[in-house]
């Protein structure tokens, strides 16, 4: 038998002891106190689910390969010729009528939400080790304050909100995009309940009794146990940015400084109002590229969002 063969064999073999491994690994339905009726149930509901979920992302793909005229005339769930991918990505990059470049609001997309998320992270870590491991006066009221700001839709407060822009000569500024991004109040709460939960109080004191400087403290012992969940908020900070679409459109009117968001916006009523046939494919292709980084950046930090999450949910 040859080595390529015997190493075939022996791949096969692994992965039928990996199978039975798992098999046996399972847990019965049965132990959940679950029928099997209600499992099948659950599971068709899942699949619905999923389906509802990647049946616009499967759209987007598909007709990111047409021509304007196939995507309206055509099954929107298959291909059809010609294949216009390749030449639709070469003009999705060029000025069109003036209104900006998709390269350029992509790349302001991507320094605002790397900065506000990086932002709200750090900000997000600190207050939540703050809160958790430290008690001062008036802590739990000034906590609830932060935690409310999360029942106030920014649509509410659009007018103030440009108002004290014009005041501090933040309209049509980066930083205007930028500094509003690193308040991020669900990721406070979440860093202050994964410390509670996840970095025992007794291991601090210790490390007080034996010398270690507060900052020490910190930076030594609770901040690499506060990775899984540092990665989760820089995973929702970053999205949350990278999808916001009102504070942009509220304080610029500077094509130039346009995130993806507000730029395809108004590419979007350019079609509309002027009938621009080439803009419709440049619209779904636009969205495609820019569902891509969000994907990978969820796959890339999936095991630290699976982490934070189950790690932040065990109470001791």
């Amino acid at each position: 038998m040859s080595a390529a063969a015997m190493n075939s064999q022996t791949r096969r073999e692994r992965r039928r002891r990996e199978r039975l491994v798992e098999r046996d690994a399972a847990i019965p339905v049965e132990l959940y106190g679950l029928k099997r009726g209600t499992v099948t149930a659950l599971t068709t509901c899942c699949v619905l689910f999923a389906l509802f979920t990647l049946a616009p992302v499967v759209w987007v793909i598909i007709n990111s390969t047409k021509t304007q005229s196939n995507i309206f005339g055509s099954f929107g769930f298959w291909f059809a010729s010609p294949f216009e991918f390749f030449h639709t990505f070469a003009n999705l990059f060029r000025d069109i009528d003036g209104d900006g470049t998709y390269a350029n609001w992509f790349l302001n997309t991507v320094l605002y939400s790397l900065s506000g998320g990086i932002g709200a992270t750090v900000l997000a870590v600190l207050g939540g080790y703050g809160f958790a491991r430290f008690e001062f006066r008036g802590s739990k009221a000034f906590f609830a304050i932060i935690i409310a700001g999360l029942l106030v839709p920014i649509t509410l407060v659009a007018v103030p909100l440009y108002l004290a822009y014009a005041k501090v000569h933040l309209i049509n500024s980066v930083w205007g995009m930028i500094l509003p991004s690193m308040v991020v109040p669900v990721g406070l709460y979440l860093m202050r309940t994964y410390v509670e939960l996840s970095i025992p109080r007794e291991l601090i004191d210790a490390a007080r009794i034996d010398g270690a400087s507060e900052l020490r403290i910190f930076l030594r012992i609770a901040l690499p146990l506060m990775v899984p969940g540092l990665m989760t908020v820089l995973l929702l900070s970053v999205a949350g940015t990278w999808n916001n679409y009102i504070l942009p459109l509220i304080i610029f009117s500077n094509n130039q400084l346009f995130p993806v968001t507000v730029g395809m916006g108004l590419w979007s009523q350019h079609a509309g109002n002027s009938g621009d046939a080439n803009l419709y494919p440049l619209l779904v292709l636009g969205g495609l590229v820019t569902i891509v980084p969000m994907i990978a950046l969820f796959a890339l930090l999936q095991r630290y969002w699976r982490g934070g999450l189950l790690l932040g949910s065990v109470a001791n």
